[in-house]
């Protein structure tokens, strides 16, 4: 693996750089106010911004290829852009890079037909609408996908949907006007892995209900938000399904690998900026007649929060690399380690510098508690670390003990 990164990627570093200096950063207190005013609403200046963005060409990094909105970056060229971005909170959305609409319109290019893609992929392209990804329900373990209890009946030209779902990412908002929705069309399929399939319902159908937001740690990360969905026979056309009955799992495995690997991009940029804020204040506060920055235990904490942060870069870019060369089932096992090691790894240095900044470090004077809890819940989206502990470590067991 080649550690230096091409020159069109450090021209975009440069230019992400510059942008969030000059824009986002001194927008952070602007975006709190605006939507704190108008909860589920994008906020103007996250508006204004994203057409900025859109006219400097930062737009769709993300996707791959050439095609669809793409500029034609691999996994390990869109890592150290991903990571900048991930230094606010909403930096992502800015260059329409955030999820769950990454990875959905992800899906609308690899697996829907042609009038689902014409329909819905170039309004999620342009930044007009937003999505939502429904998987996740309250009453069974959803860590295995395939115990969703989700019910999609065949009723002539219709399915039927009925079941609840919650922590739908991005479904408050209301510019989110699509939602992909994973439930069982064939329940007593001998084959666990065939009974679920996946399909599109638009925002307001009728028997849709969104019954609240859902916050983390307190915290409602407006305007997006996480909800509680219930659906009482709502009906949508047979046209709505994704790839066909029977490929719902597929569709979820094939998503979530490359959203995996985004967030541990972004929690790299949250981890980086909180070293960088951690070291500026130790030099500027003195305890028992030294600086913090003079205390040896303070120099320890921020070795050590340096080392986890550079761990996890190169743990990322080996993924994205190996997803690069060999695709994502290949790298199935580098992708593991990744997201099980950068959240945790990126919380405790968050935690770290949420220390060394006092009692200030918890309040939303900083940005290192909204960070914080991003990092948490990334050890849950896109499955828990238990689920990936226990499928790669079979796999690591299964291969070296064959040696």
């Amino acid at each position: 693996m080649d550690f230096q990164h091409s020159p069109r990627v450090i021209k975009l570093q440069a230019e992400l750089t510059t942008f969030m200096q000059e824009h986002v950063y001194p927008n952070e207190a602007l975006f709190k106010e605006q939507v704190s005013a108008k909860r589920w609403i994008s906020p103007p200046i996250l508006e204004t911004l994203k057409a900025k963005a859109k006219a400097q060409g930062l737009w769709n990094l993300f996707m791959p290829g050439l095609d669809h909105g793409g500029i034609g970056l691999s996994n390990v060229e869109y890592a150290p852009l991903a990571e900048i971005m991930g230094r606010v909170f909403w930096g992502a959305d800015v260059f329409n890079c955030s999820a769950p609409d990454t990875g959905n319109m992800e899906v609308f290019v690899r697996y829907a037909t042609k009038a689902q893609r014409d329909k819905w992929l170039p309004q999620l392209l342009d930044g007009k609408i937003r999505s939502a990804y429904l998987m996740t329900e309250p009453g069974v373990g959803s860590s295995d996908a395939t115990n969703v209890e989700l019910s999609i009946q065949s009723e002539g030209d219709e399915y039927v949907i009925n079941g609840r779902k919650w922590f739908a990412t991005g479904a408050m908002n209301e510019a989110c006007k699509i939602f992909i929705v994973m439930g069982k069309t064939d329940p007593d399929n001998a084959s666990r892995h065939l009974q679920q399939s996946q399909v599109l319902v638009e925002r307001d159908t009728p028997g849709m209900t969104i019954v609240r937001p859902l916050s983390t740690f307190g915290y409602w990360e407006e305007p997006a938000g996480h909800a509680e969905i219930t659906f009482d026979n709502v009906r949508v056309p047979k046209a709505n399904i994704l790839l066909g009955e029977g490929r719902g799992f597929e569709i979820a495995q094939g998503r979530l690998g490359p959203g995996r690997i985004h967030h541990c991009m972004r929690v790299i940029g949250a981890a980086q900026r909180a070293l960088e804020f951690a070291c500026k204040r130790v030099e500027t506060r003195t305890v028992f007649g030294k600086k913090l920055s003079e205390q040896g235990s303070v120099r320890e904490s921020i070795a050590v929060m340096a080392s986890k942060v550079e761990m996890c870069r190169l743990l990322t870019l080996r993924a994205a690399d190996k997803m690069d060369r060999v695709g994502n089932k290949e790298a199935a096992d580098a992708i593991a380690m990744a997201k099980i090691m950068v959240p945790q790894l990126g919380s405790e240095v968050l935690d770290m510098a949420i220390q060394m900044h006092g009692a200030g470090g918890l309040t939303e004077d900083y940005f290192m508690a909204e960070a914080f809890n991003y990092a948490r819940w990334c050890r849950l989206a896109d499955g828990p670390d238990q689920v990936h502990m226990m499928a790669l470590g079979k796999q690591v067991i299964r291969e070296l003990s064959a040696t």
